[in-house]
């Protein structure tokens, strides 16, 4: 690593002003900064000295990540082998699908990234790493078979219209990997929803045994089914929701791995858990309102299965705890998680169109987040400022 500082510290004079590179300047520095801890610090004027950095934060999200990304990979592969009639070793399995989510992992980060170069570039800034955790949750939340080309086109709008043109990092209202997804969902319905788009090679039909389903435990329960089964008719129970080996987007379907990754992020300080229980809470209590008033089969699935289905436990974990889009008082997030939460089975259950409806969910509490934090501050005044009078 000493070789690698030195030879960075003497070409980077021609990257500083005055330099026949200056123009590339943050694309240096984001090279730089990514290798090696910046050595900047503040001059003058009152200051906090802290250990965690927005790297080091970004790094930590994308660690969390991991449980779900590994078992992901593992599940897509199993699904395949499933949906074919064949019994393959663990490590064929995870390298299937090793082979499939890599691909979008890598389109994801050279789009996105790519687009931040260039907008770093035009502005002259630096050249923010909140696309690390975004590259990452973007092929975490589609199904393994997507094109290529749509998560490319999906990954630049979110970048650009969700984002960029709000001023970048830091400054977009609503979660840039969410609003991949969404764009995928309303422009190419047919790749993101339906039995056959959640199992590698089931659109072609290729190889796969008779009689076999790609839908998912929540595209069952959106049809009314009271028992549950996976591709060849096993039942599914509630272990298997837990654990994910069901079919569904790459990084949703394991509670387990997505709750490891909960833990890492609450440990660090990174992720709200105020937010993550709020969702999980908004989500109970609507999930046992419905059962209450149960008039069909999809009402009346129990309260807790919702918490496994679908992208629920995904969205409340890494997608509702995003610090930019979520809300950002302390009273603020209790009542922003619960909303996501009560409002995510709401759509899931009383409109079939939409019955993933933890994404709507968010995006729309990503909205109203701000104004969330605004009456919550305006109450704090008005309580202080009542304090003062019977004080006076």
């Amino acid at each position: 690593m000493k070789v690698l500082r030195n030879y960075i510290d003497k070409i980077k004079p021609k990257f500083e002003k005055g330099g026949k590179l200056h123009m590339f300047l943050s694309t240096f520095e984001a090279f730089e900064t990514f290798l090696f801890v910046p050595d900047t610090v503040t001059k003058t004027g009152s200051h906090i000295r802290d250990n965690m950095d927005m790297k080091r934060a970004m790094a930590l999200v994308v660690v969390a990540t991991i449980p779900a990304l590994l078992f992901g990979m593992w599940n897509t592969g199993y699904q395949y082998f499933l949906s074919v009639g064949e019994v393959a070793t663990f490590w064929e399995t995870f390298f299937f699908g090793f082979l499939k989510v890599l691909p979008i992992i890598v389109v994801s980060y050279v789009t996105g990234l790519g687009i931040e170069f260039i907008f770093a570039q035009i502005r002259g800034h630096e050249v923010n790493e909140g696309f690390l955790v975004s590259g990452m949750l973007i092929p975490l939340i589609v199904p393994a078979d997507v094109p290529l080309w749509m998560v490319a086109v999906a990954t630049a709008f979110a970048v650009v219209i969700g984002k960029e043109v709000f001023g970048g990092t830091g400054m977009n209202i609503l979660n840039p990997a969410l609003t991949t997804r969404a764009f995928l969902f309303f422009a190419y319905p047919t790749m993101m929803s339906g039995d056959k788009v959640w199992i590698p090679g089931l659109i072609q039909g290729e190889g796969v045994i008779d009689g076999f389903s790609g839908a998912t435990v929540l595209g069952q329960a959106a049809q009314n089914m009271t028992e549950f089964t996976n591709g060849i008719g096993d039942k599914i129970g509630a272990w298997e929701m837990f654990f994910g080996n069901i079919p569904g987007s790459i990084g949703e379907t394991s509670t387990l791995a997505i709750l490891i990754g909960a833990f890492i992020l609450i440990y660090t300080g990174i992720a709200s858990w105020k937010i993550i229980f709020s969702v999980f809470a908004g989500g109970a209590i609507m999930g046992l309102l419905l059962n209450t008033f149960a008039v069909n089969e999809f009402m009346a699935v129990p309260y807790w299965q919702h918490l496994l289905l679908g992208g629920f436990a995904f969205g409340a974990v890494f997608m509702a705890t995003d610090p930019v889009s979520a809300a950002q008082t302390e009273k603020g997030k209790w009542i922003y998680g619960f909303l996501v939460g009560f409002l995510a089975i709401l759509i899931r259950v009383l409109n079939p169109a939409y019955p993933e409806g933890v994404m709507l969910a968010i995006l729309l509490m990503n909205v109203f987040a701000p104004l969330i934090d605004h009456y919550v501050i305006e109450g704090n005044v008005r309580k202080r400022l009542k304090r003062m009078k019977l004080t006076a």
